[in-house]
Formats: C-alpha cells, structure tokens, sequence
C-alpha cells in the first residue's frame, strides 16, 4: 500500500459493501481506529460514508452507528429505503446508495489527489475512470480472499492500487472480545460522549448481491 505523506485523500465508504466484505471475512471493522490509519499516512481531508436507512421503522439497527461516525470524523450521507413491489409479487426494499457516491466523488475530486473507495462494486470501473483522467490516483479496498471474491475483476484491474482489506484487520480490526458487550453501543449526543468503537454496520435490509435490495 503505498500512500503520499502530503496527498490530500478522501475516503469514500459504501457502507453495506463495507460490511458484508468484512462480514464475509469473519471480523467487525473498528471505525476509529480505520480513520487513524489513513490520517498517519496522508492528509485525510473527508470521510464519507454512504447508506440508506429504513426510516419508517422506529428503531433502527443501524442507527448507534451513523450517530457515533456522525460525531466521529465522519460525513454521513443517508437517504430512507425504498418499498415495492416486482412483477411477480414479491415485496422488495431498496437503498443503493452508488449514484450519491458517484456524484460527490466527481464534486469533490478537484480538491484531492487521491481517492480510497471502499466497494468491491463492478459498477462504479466507470467512476474510477474518469477520476483518473482527472489525474486522480485511486485505490479500492476489497478482498480477494473469499469465495467468490467480494471485487469484481473489472474494477480491481481499473485500480490505481487494490487494498485487501484482509490484509488490515490487525490495524483496523475490532477486538472480538467487545463484539457482545453494550457498553460499547452506548451514545450520548446531549454531551458529546461516545463509546461506541464503530463495529460491522448491521444492514437488515440489503445483501451481497448487488446491494440494493431484497426479497421480503
């Protein structure tokens, strides 16, 4: 992994690839210690995580996360899910979140030099090549390492660099020991006080297909 000391970065999370990658690879990702990692090796100027939320629902999974990224360093870019129905009768959800990260990446490119794109997503090769005919490097983070492969091959080979995320659970891993202990969901918004370390987003609605929708 090579990074410059002086180039400014952006990292760009799609936040349901994120976690059915690190969920395939049997470990939660600790958020805090993610954006300490890329911040000693560049000048992180955003981070920004996508995901849709099922707002009509009155709790959500999801939300202890998006609060603690929200109050950790984190731009969060949310937009409710979708409910329909197919042809066949079948009721659906729906929250892909590809055009509002496609869109802020080319918005924001002028002012980077290099883009970390956490998806394993084929669809945004595209997106990839005309940063780079920006001038852009960019990386994207995936793994290898399952079966099949959570990277397409066309967005890997379009690559700049590939990142195994694999190869980062020691440093940005969580401590599995603190996977069922509460006291790491607590948050407070009222004092600015949080615990939660920022495990694998809880996604109930979307899977590792093409991360926009499942059958209900």
């Amino acid at each position: 992994m090579h990074f410059y000391p002086q180039e400014r970065i952006a990292l760009f999370i799609d936040g349901a690839n994120l976690y059915a990658t690190s969920k395939a690879l049997g470990f939660d990702i600790d958020y805090k210690r993610l954006l300490a990692y890329f911040r000693q090796r560049a000048n992180l100027v955003r981070a920004l995580y996508y995901t849709a939320l099922a707002e009509e629902q009155e709790y959500s999974s999801i939300r202890p996360l998006i609060d603690w990224l929200d109050y950790n360093g984190y731009t969060m870019v949310t937009k409710p899910t979708k409910e329909f129905t197919d042809s066949t009768g079948r009721r659906k959800v729906k929250g892909n979140m590809d055009i509002e990260l496609a869109v802020d990446a080319m918005r924001l490119a002028e002012n980077l030099d290099h883009i970390v794109l956490f998806s394993g997503d084929g669809d945004f090769r595209s997106l990839v090549s005309a940063l780079q005919q920006q001038g852009k490097r960019v990386s994207v983070l995936s793994t290898l390492q399952t079966q099949p492969p959570m990277i397409a091959d066309e967005l890997r080979r379009q690559a700049d660099q590939f990142i195994d995320l694999a190869d980062l659970e020691q440093v940005i891993g969580r401590d599995p020991s603190q996977r069922n202990n509460r006291d790491n969901r607590t948050f407070s918004p009222r004092n600015g006080q949080q615990n939660y370390r920022g495990g694998a987003e809880p996604v109930p609605y979307e899977d590792t297909d093409d991360m926009s929708e499942e059958e209900v």
